[in-house]
C-alpha cells in the first residue's frame, strides 16, 4: 500500500502538470508522480551514462555527443539549476550594493527609476 507525503512544487511546474495531466485524465499531482517515476527509471537505466552526463554538467564534454536519453537528464538538471539560481537572484539588491541605477515597472506598468538619488 502506498502512502502520500506532502511536498512543495514550483508553481510553474504545477501549472504545466495540471495542463498536461488533463490531456491524460490525470490530476496535477498524478502527473508529477508520473514524471517522477519516469525520471527514477531513467536515472536507474543502464542505458543512461551517468559518467558522460557528469562530464557535460562539468563542462568537460559536449551535450551534442550524448544520447537522447542522456540529453534529457542533462536538460532536467539544467532546468533545476536555473530555477534554483532564479530563486536566489535579487538584482535590486545587487544593483543597490554596486551603486548602479536601474528602471523597472510598477503594478500599472509605469517606469520607476531606482538607485542613487532617484529613489527619493
Amino acid at each position: 500500500m502506498s502512502s502520500t507525503m506532502p511536498t512543495r512544487v514550483d508553481g510553474d511546474l504545477f501549472e504545466v502538470a495540471k495542463s498536461i495531466g488533463a490531456e491524460s485524465s490525470r490530476s496535477a499531482a498524478q502527473q508529477i508522480n508520473h514524471w517522477a517515476r519516469i525520471g527514477r527509471e531513467l536515472e536507474a537505466s543502464p542505458r543512461v551514462s551517468h559518467r558522460d552526463i557528469r562530464r557535460v554538467l562539468a563542462s568537460e564534454a559536449s551535450y551534442d555527443d550524448l544520447s537522447e536519453r542522456d540529453q534529457a537528464v542533462v536538460r532536467a538538471t539544467w532546468d533545476e539549476q536555473i530555477v534554483e539560481r532564479r530563486t536566489r537572484l535579487d538584482l535590486a539588491a545587487e544593483f543597490t550594493r554596486s551603486g548602479r541605477r536601474w528602471t523597472d515597472a510598477d503594478a500599472q506598468g509605469h517606469p520607476v527609476a531606482h538607485g542613487d538619488d532617484s529613489d527619493s
